[in-house]
């Protein structure tokens, strides 16, 4: 009878959700789908009735990584909420059918689109503009047989008065961009391949009928992010064409983002030599040889600059103090900055200076001391020594950065010059080769818990300091300077991988460990980290860091061996959070071990596996698709056949595809000649954000397009 005295009272003192404020209410019911919201929740009572029509909850609505969302259910939904609808998400959705677009013609009062990634024909998308008159921003994919010719002047009319375009570009085409005559913000995304399917090479010139010229009068953003290839630099030129007859006055942001080498023409520096006559930027990211050897930036004005990117220039640290940071002024309205893979950027002058040379300390001061508000800050794909000088480490200055939310460096800028000098890189190079007894080589035990290791004088390390002094930090990148992915975009797999830099060489179990000191981390990218013996630090991190989303590890220890697989084990039971994982190492066993661990990850929905000579247990791959009911993407690049890989594939898609509309599966011989042509069809939402290997620390302007 006590016992039930004692629940009695507590089932009266408790709290019924139904009792708080509607302010209240309204916040918490902000982080459910809306598709949940207006399908299932808003059933439930009268209030939540309601509630689930407010205007706050139902002006914006993400369909984007709703990976349940089906045809019926974005019928039911416009029809129910469409005319309160006023921005739509819909980009990613590659699973949706062309003709779930249709139904947005419900959304009468639509005044922001995005459709990227959505298979959309000419006289679908032209049906579907002509019933939008309020649109004023619209993101799109132009794919092979895309003709303008087909649009009707009311969809011309509508895309007249369209302020904003995203436009994703698979083949050769202006798009609808001269239809947009109020143009104010210009994003391109070319993804042109240089051959057809069938093998044929294709042409940049634009199809019949794309004579017309784009409006750029009034244009103050213009973004162009290339792929790999010929084509797209040659119809990005195009583009630029026109720009460079008359630059728009109120330009404040230029950025092209062009991979390789995209020479510099007649056309293009008569742009730039008008950019630095008329216009004062806030954005500004070129591609390399239009900035190396050229004393552009020193005639380039800059108003209130928010995002910088010199990525893979030769830019030097004079160059960039005196012509960029003006000399060290203030530059506090600077949020983002991106040099990766500039090598000389924290050094004097370049001309005789060598990559692996000490940086100049009092250069990275005065960048931190002028942009003291950075918040995104790239420094990857250089070998940045700081010297032995005391108070000097690039960690330590640094730390002094204290609004950072996503960091990038090289693993040998991480490193005490002390431990480097005095501590020899574990590997079995280093064994001597003689005759004689042999030698066994053990592999020292590593505590596994934080407080141990900090027993190790680990706290004293100028990474552990810097952790600990960016507490808020949600992304974090720690990445070889010497690192490239087996996976190249359109490229035969690579099989030969350079060896880490000499200063890496002590980066290792502990400098994991003090990662996990970051709270709020959300995406954690490690990789060449050569000194990994057992992955110590990886269980701490799973402890400590319960944000953890995304988790990307990549050729972690000695390379014939998977070191830190109990580690890596033991840290996925603790990740419920985590949603997206990507592994690369060799010899990799994906076995039911694995599997079994991953299981613990309730929220995952992406993996991807690149393993040369790697091998995986196709029950254990099925058993862990079916317990793990979020995962909708399944990418493994491995050394089995290609009878074994097609023969799982085909057993998931058979399984789960009907249950999972979003469900991706690409299972495949990481080495085998093929592999490009596979590739080419995974959906570019996938292909961007996971299986492709890249930094991704500000490499866009925050808060580009949504």
């Amino acid at each position: 009878q006590e016992v039930v005295s004692e629940e009695s009272e507590e089932e009266s003192n408790g709290v019924n959700l139904m009792e708080f404020s509607d302010e209240i209410l309204l916040h918490i019911l902000s982080y459910v789908p809306c598709t949940d919201l207006v399908l299932n929740v808003r059933r439930t009572c009268r209030k939540l009735a309601t509630l689930c029509l407010d205007k706050s909850l139902t002006h914006t609505v993400l369909l984007h990584k709703d990976y349940k969302v089906n045809k019926d259910k974005v019928k039911q939904l416009v029809r129910d909420i469409g005319k309160e609808i006023y921005q739509l998400n819909m980009a990613g959705c590659y699973w949706l059918p062309s003709s779930t677009i249709d139904h947005v013609t419900r959304c009468k009062n639509l005044v922001k689109l995005s459709l990227s990634g959505c298979h959309v024909t000419s006289l679908r998308l032209s049906r579907m503009l002509s019933s939008l008159q309020h649109l004023r921003s619209l993101a799109i994919d132009v794919n092979p047989g895309f003709d303008a010719s087909q649009l009707s002047s009311e969809c011309k009319a509508t895309l007249s008065r369209v302020s904003e375009l995203k436009q994703t570009l698979y083949t050769p085409s202006y798009g609808v961009v001269p239809c947009c005559t109020s143009l104010e913000k210009l994003l391109l995304y070319f993804e042109i391949l240089d051959r057809s399917r069938e093998g044929f090479m294709l042409s940049g010139q634009l199809m019949v009928g794309e004579s017309n010229v784009p409006h750029y009068q009034n244009l103050r953003i213009f973004y162009a992010r290339l792929a790999p290839g010929y084509v797209n630099q040659e119809v990005v030129r195009l583009y630029l064409a026109v720009l460079s007859d008359r630059t728009p006055e109120n330009l404040h942001a230029f950025l092209i983002s062009a991979p390789g080498s995209f020479a510099e023409t007649g056309a293009t520096k008569n742009l730039l030599d008008s950019m630095a006559r008329n216009v004062r930027l806030d954005a500004l990211q070129l591609p390399k040889a239009w900035i190396n050897g050229s004393g552009l930036l020193q005639h380039l004005k800059f108003n209130n600059p928010f995002y910088f990117s010199f990525s893979r220039c030769t830019l030097s640290g004079g160059h960039l103090i005196q012509r960029v940071i003006n000399g060290g002024k203030d530059l506090k309205s600077l949020t983002s900055l991106n040099l990766s893979g500039c090598v000389h950027c924290l050094a004097p002058e370049s001309l005789f200076r060598k990559a692996e040379d000490d940086i100049d300390s009092s250069i990275l001061e005065s960048l931190v001391v002028s942009c003291c508000n950075l918040r995104h800050l790239n420094l990857s794909a250089a070998h940045h020594h700081s010297s032995e000088s005391i108070g000097n480490h690039l960690c330590q200055l640094l730390s002094r950065l204290k609004h950072l939310l996503s960091l990038a460096l090289p693993v040998c800028s991480i490193t005490d010059v002390a431990a480097s000098v005095e501590k020899p890189p574990t590997t079995p190079n280093l064994v001597p080769q003689t005759f004689g007894k042999k030698v066994r080589i053990g592999v020292p035990t590593y505590p596994r818990n934080l407080g141990d290791q900090a027993n190790q004088k680990i706290e004293s390390s100028v990474f552990w300091a810097l952790m600990g002094s960016l507490r808020f930090l949600e992304t974090l990148e720690i990445i070889g300077s010497s690192f490239s992915s087996a996976m190249p975009r359109n490229e035969p797999a690579i099989r030969n991988s350079l060896p880490p830099c000499v200063r890496a060489q002590s980066v290792g179990d502990s400098e994991v460990a003090a990662i996990s000191q970051l709270t709020y981390l959300q995406s954690l990218t490690l990789a060449q980290l050569p000194n990994i013996l057992t992955g110590s630090g990886l269980v701490n991190i799973g402890l400590q860091c319960q944000h953890l989303r995304t988790l990307s590890l990549a050729n972690l220890g000695m390379m014939g061996k998977v070191v830190y697989m109990s580690a890596l084990m033991d840290m996925l039971k603790h990740c419920r959070c985590l949603r997206d994982l990507r592994l690369e190492q060799p010899y990799f066993c994906a076995g039911a071990q694995f599997f079994q661990a991953l299981s613990h990850c309730s929220s995952l929905q992406r993996l991807c596996i690149v393993s040369r000579s790697g091998t995986l247990q196709s029950d254990a791959v099925m058993s862990f698709m079916a317990s793990c009911l979020e995962v909708i993407m399944c990418h493994m690049f491995m050394g089995e056949p290609l009878t074994v890989c097609k023969n799982l594939q085909q057993s998931i898609v058979r399984s789960f595809q009907a249950e999972r509309p979003a469900l991706n599966v690409v299972i495949f011989p990481l080495l085998h000649e093929d592999l490009t042509e596979v590739i080419r069809d995974v959906p570019m939402r996938h292909l961007d954000e996971i299986t492709l290997f890249k930094s991704r620390v500000a490499e866009e302007p925050p808060n580009l397009w949504w």
